[in-house]
């Protein structure tokens, strides 16, 4: 909503007359979006040591597989090898979960990383909020950095997507085991936006008043400023015509149709479109988790087409996530594996497949860098009701983007697919790899204003080995 207020002072008032744009929250906190630019404006000599790539964090809530993932691990006994058998992929010797048809022919396009491992096997929402990320969310430590919103067009540089987002029908975004839109220490102005979360932000970017109106107000407001600069001796106010017109805008100029995928042909949300693949009466309503594997279903591929959007807008880190549904035990709330990976596999499947040939097409792979993990794996033995538990030893990983070599596997499992064979690489060797697609991060070390953990949480570590060519 854009909101122009005029007051008018008493004749005894030095400077008598004040109109104010107001758009919101865009800016940082107790900052209207002219501040904001113009703060921008001001460190333009010294921009900030950002790259031009964007991150989407696809977080597979819950803690999926690695046997029925990318690690099927058919030459093993039953109850340790892949409910859903193997599909062979676009890499010779390399073979899938048999629900990961259209990645499986992909493969050759991103990187799986076999030796993974989150360290425990609790759930919350590590690696996108822990304590190598100051108990932020990752992006919140990137908007530090680069600025809480696109200088440009005021796009918000970290975003935070639930099925909302896309579906006013589904659930509220669960935060039962962690906060995804933490800032930590960093201050509210980092944390993410978070659009169809309830937040005031997005009503906020959306025009409130007819064109014409606006275009009245926009020239009252000129002329107010006008008066101002004239009463202004000291010129404090010159060049906010330029900020005030940038903002406008910004309003005008189409961040808030960023959020929009009615934009997108119908061509291309139908091919993002992962409702028909499972629906609500094919999915047994035994299990308490019945509306999380329909929300997923419904919103997951739609979830990922506005996060390209995002990002070709501007934003810089966007998470994705779905309700809480990878948890895989058979038990009262979960599916067993089997019948789950039908429900979550499948929708996966086809979202990261249609996501790549989509980036793909337009000439964006080096662009984004996606990832897409979980807090934990699952243990390599089936229980006794046909699931699999929570296990920190290893968990799934895909790389795809952002200017990393496609086509390889990463790291070894064990024979049973429960810990590393080879070197294992830690959730600090993935958090760097983001830092390192996102961030010059040798040159963060000479940014002034930046506390010593924040580098060092930036810095500290080295990207996933052979990621990057």
């Amino acid at each position: 909503m854009l909101t122009i207020h005029d007051q008018t002072s008493t004749p005894s008032q030095a400077i008598g007359r004040r109109a104010f744009l107001r758009i919101g929250s865009m800016g940082l906190a107790g900052m209207t979006l002219p501040d904001l630019l113009a703060a921008r404006a001001l460190a333009a000599g010294n921009p900030p040591p950002i790259t031009d790539r964007s991150v989407i964090f696809l977080f597979l809530h819950g803690g999926p597989s690695q046997t029925e993932t990318f690690d099927p691990k058919m030459e093993a006994p039953a109850e340790i090898r892949s409910a859903t058998g193997e599909l062979s992929t676009a890499i010779p010797g390399v073979t899938f979960g048999g629900t990961f048809p259209r990645l499986a022919s992909l493969a050759d396009r991103f990187s799986i990383v076999r030796s993974y491992r989150t360290g425990d096997g609790n759930h919350d929402i590590k690696p996108i909020v822990s304590r190598y990320s100051l108990g932020a969310n990752l992006g919140s430590l990137y908007a530090r950095i680069a600025g809480t919103n696109h200088p440009g067009n005021g796009m918000p540089r970290n975003v935070a997507l639930f099925p909302r987002a896309v579906d006013e029908s589904t659930q509220p975004a669960n935060f039962s085991f962690g906060k995804f839109d933490s800032s930590g220490s960093l201050g509210n102005a980092c944390a993410p936006f978070v659009p169809g979360g309830g937040g005031s932000l997005q009503q906020d970017m959306q025009l409130a008043l007819e064109r014409t109106h606006l275009d009245d107000r926009r020239s009252l407001l000129r002329q107010l400023d006008q008066f101002k600069r004239q009463v202004d001796a000291q010129g404090l106010l010159d060049g906010v015509d330029r900020f005030q017109q940038q903002a406008f805008q910004t309003i005008l100029g189409g961040v808030a149709s960023a959020f929009d995928i009615s934009k997108e042909s119908p061509a291309c949300v139908a091919r993002y479109d992962t409702a028909p693949l499972v629906r609500p009466e094919n999915i047994s309503r035994k299990w308490n988790n019945y509306n999380n594997y329909v929300d997923n279903a419904k919103t997951l591929g739609r979830l990922l087409l506005l996060a390209r959007r995002l990002c070709e807008a501007g934003c810089g880190f966007v998470t994705v996530t779905t309700n809480f549904v990878w948890d895989m035990h058979a038990d009262v709330n979960n599916a067993t594996v089997e019948e789950g990976m039908q429900y979550m596999g499948l929708p996966l499947d086809h979202a990261l497949s249609a996501f790549i040939e989509d980036v793909e097409s337009r000439g964006l792979r080096d662009k984004i860098l996606l990832v897409a993990s979980g807090e934990m794996g699952r243990t390599p033995r089936i229980n006794a009701n046909g699931g699999r538990d929570h296990w920190g030893g290893i968990a799934p990983l895909l790389l795809y983007g952002g200017g990393t070599r496609a086509g390889q596997v990463i790291g070894q499992s064990s024979r049973d697919g429960g810990e590393p064979r080879s070197e294992p690489l830690e959730m600090t060797h993935l958090m760097a790899t983001i830092h390192h697609a996102l961030l010059k991060v040798s040159d963060v070390r000479l940014m002034p204003g930046l506390s010593a953990e924040l580098i060092n949480s930036i810095t500290a570590a080295q990207p996933i080995p052979g990621l990057y060519a």
